[in-house]
């Protein structure tokens, strides 16, 4: 079977593994992994744009959401989508109402509304492509942002009422990112904010 990711790169001899036995090595690995499909993938680290890029949007974000019925979750927070077998740790993720689990393991969490990816450059093309289309299969999933390190540049996909993805595209620190969804939108100065592009 062909990889049908680029990066993060293959972690595991080639074998198929369990959904069981990928829970029960990330509970002792020191480094985050993907799994799709009996194939284990390393997650490779980040760099201080994400790092700044990530800290902005998560206190910005965070704010607009007080008291009201959505959390939002960091890239510790294991999601999986049963619809394909995907487990993955998105970089910020949303979720609206109960959050839900799998069955088989109370870490891992189901249906997310907004999913946000910081790109870098060996994940950009897999963030755009492949899991992109992994994502598009997440029922409850009502925006995909895609936020580069190196440029200001968004893609913010979200679904309009005829369940048409439709992308808004910023790349002006005078712009805004909408969230569409959630009904606030952050300023792309406030996102980039002490980044060195």
């Amino acid at each position: 079977m062909e990889n049908i990711v680029d990066e993060p790169a293959v972690a595991y001899q080639k074998r198929h593994y369990t959904v069981e036995e990928y829970l029960e090595m990330e509970k002792e690995a020191t480094v985050k992994h993907e799994y799709y499909q009996g194939e284990i993938f390393a997650m490779s680290g980040a760099g201080d744009n994400h790092n700044w890029l990530f800290s902005n949007i998560f206190l910005a974000v965070g704010g607009k959401l007080k008291g009201k019925s959505c959390h939002i979750f960091g890239s510790d927070k294991r999601m999986n989508i049963p619809e394909n077998s995907l487990f993955t740790y998105p970089d910020i993720s949303i979720y609206c109402n109960d959050i839900k689990h799998i069955d088989i393991d109370e870490d891992t969490s189901i249906l997310p509304t907004v999913i946000i990816e910081i790109l870098s450059p060996s994940t950009k093309n897999y963030d755009r492509g492949k899991k992109f289309n992994l994502y598009k299969d997440i029922p409850s999933l009502k925006e995909y942002i895609m936020i580069d390190s190196e440029s200001v540049s968004v893609e913010a996909y979200y679904i309009d009422e005829e369940k048409n993805w439709v992308l808004n595209q910023q790349k002006e620190l005078s712009e805004a990112l909408t969230f569409v969804s959630m009904g606030f939108d952050i300023a792309l100065s406030d996102i980039y904010d002490h980044c060195s592009l």
